[in-house]
């Protein structure tokens, strides 16, 4: 007997701590299919401008890059990461999520570019869920390595 997999909402809602308030889609799921990074649109569904655009909802993931945060992981990166190879993702992170605004939209827009800051870093969570659904971002780059590191020296 197979199991019948848990239908993707009641999953995406477990992983959050709530249901969502935005529409959505899985772009990235692990191999047992359990979402991984979901792509939210750019308002919530009462209209309110959403400015992440890319979730990390991985419980695993999400663990794993809370620690390099509490390690100070933010400055780190900051310091590490080349800041106009930066300006330039927040931009085109911001182009793509306005993008997707419905056409003619004159409401409140999201603002900022990843996880909704206009400059540095604000949350290596949103930078890598990016990195990993195919966005170019330095900061996703740059945890992809510090877990690869931690990995490699067999810690979480």
């Amino acid at each position: 007997m197979t199991a019948t997999p848990e239908p993707v909402d009641s999953r995406v809602t477990e992983l959050l701590g709530r249901p969502p308030t935005v529409d959505y889609q899985v772009v990235v799921a692990g191999a047992d299919g359990s979402p991984v990074v979901i792509r939210n649109e750019p308002l919530t569904h009462d209209g309110r401008p959403m400015p992440t655009r890319y979730w990390l909802v991985g419980g695993t993931q999400r663990a794993a890059v809370s620690r390099i945060e509490s390690d100070g992981g933010v400055r780190q990166a900051e310091s590490e990461v080349d800041p106009l190879e930066l300006e330039d993702a927040h931009r085109r992170y911001a182009a793509e999520r306005d993008a997707a605004l419905p056409p003619g939209w004159g409401g409140p827009k999201p603002s900022g570019g990843v996880g909704g800051t206009r400059r540095g870093v604000k949350c290596l969570h949103a930078h890598y869920a990016w990195y990993l659904a195919g966005g170019d971002d330095p900061v996703g780059r740059w945890v992809a390595d510090q877990l690869d590191g931690r990995a490699e020296a067999g810690r979480p």
